[in-house]
């Protein structure tokens, strides 16, 4: 500290003598401000507040009168009383000074809402569903295709495509998927007004099936609907405009269909997810086994490890939406 010292008395810039000493320029200005026995610490203000004065202004902010109200909002209807305890500033000082500058008004405290964490190990566990716009042939239209999806499997186990959305139609596709598929452990779905609804809450309640929703605004707790809406929008064939109700309708059939019997999913070891909801993706492992073997056999040095399928097809042991931390298991 001494040679920045000596080099900014000599005429060097604080910079040039930073950079030579290697000393911080905010280091040696705190050091210059700092009492020693030749240089005491400045001298308290004649206008300045004694404690005491502090405190009685902070009482009066943090009164009932003024607890919601600005420094400015204060002080003009104090002047207006005929009162001046203090400026503006003053009041914003001491607030600071207090930690207490910021929205002075009672807020909503909204209840933190419960990560949901849910898992599967088979198909039939754990149902999601969500609802996806669909332009409609003008601008501004647009149908709504209500989408179940088993997030094991990931087998779409129901598709409707209305005009509108309402908790009326949402039950109703659920009872078709329930007679068709069985009756899941845990329905989840976001926080939208059908998923909620009543006409929801009461089947779910009758069928005894667990009703599980994601928190507010927050997308990555409903992933696999999500991720499947993504699938569909962005596939080359998905158009831009729908022409009518009853061409949704026969465009998200035929979509479903390939997807579920044709499109080879990487979460589940490429197998369809129909295969794997209807449990024949043993009798496919089985096949490429066979087929791996013989490759293998007429063609050993092609392949580096011992491992017969790669990791690619392997199947998941489990499914989670938000599968909790290593901290979480061992509590």
């Amino acid at each position: 500290m001494t040679a920045y010292q000596a080099l900014t008395r000599a005429g060097t810039t604080t910079r040039d003598a930073a950079r030579v000493t290697g000393i911080a320029r905010s280091s040696a200005e705190r050091d210059r401000l700092r009492p020693t026995l030749s240089r005491p610490a400045p001298r308290v203000p004649a206008n300045a507040f004694t404690a005491g004065e502090r405190e009685l202004v902070l009482r009066l902010l943090n009164s009932p009168e003024f607890i919601d109200a600005a420094p400015a909002q204060i002080y003009a209807a104090l002047l207006d009383q005929g009162v001046y305890v203090a400026s503006i500033a003053s009041m914003y000082r001491i607030l600071r000074e207090n930690r207490q500058v910021g929205d002075r008004r009672r807020l909503a405290r909204h209840p933190a809402r419960a990560r949901p964490e849910l898992v599967a190990d088979r198909p039939r566990q754990v149902f999601s569903w969500d609802i996806t716009k669909l332009a409609g042939p003008v601008k501004g239209t647009y149908f709504d295709a209500y989408v179940m999806i088993d997030i094991y499997s990931r087998f779409i186990v129901g598709v409707k495509v209305h005009a509108r959305e309402s908790g009326a139609l949402a039950q109703a596709m659920m009872r078709e998927v329930f007679d068709t598929h069985g009756v899941p452990h845990v329905v989840h779905a976001d926080r939208g007004t059908s998923m909620t609804s009543k006409s929801v809450a009461d089947l779910l309640e009758d069928l005894d099936v667990t009703r599980s929703h994601s928190r507010p605004k927050v997308s990555n707790d409903n992933p696999f609907s999500e991720a499947w809406f993504k699938t569909l929008k962005y596939a080359p064939v998905f158009p831009d405009r729908f022409a009518s109700l009853p061409e949704a309708r026969a465009f998200m059939t035929e979509f479903v269909t390939w997807y579920n019997h044709a499109h080879r999913h990487s979460g589940i070891g490429l197998h369809t997810p129909a295969e794997v909801h209807h449990d024949r993706h043993h009798t496919v492992r089985a096949g490429r086994e066979t087929t791996l073997t013989a490759a293998r056999a007429a063609h050993p040095h092609r392949f580096s490890t011992t491992r017969l399928l790669p990791k690619i097809l392997d199947l998941p042991d489990q499914v989670w939406i938000n599968q909790p931390g290593p901290e979480s298991q061992a509590a």
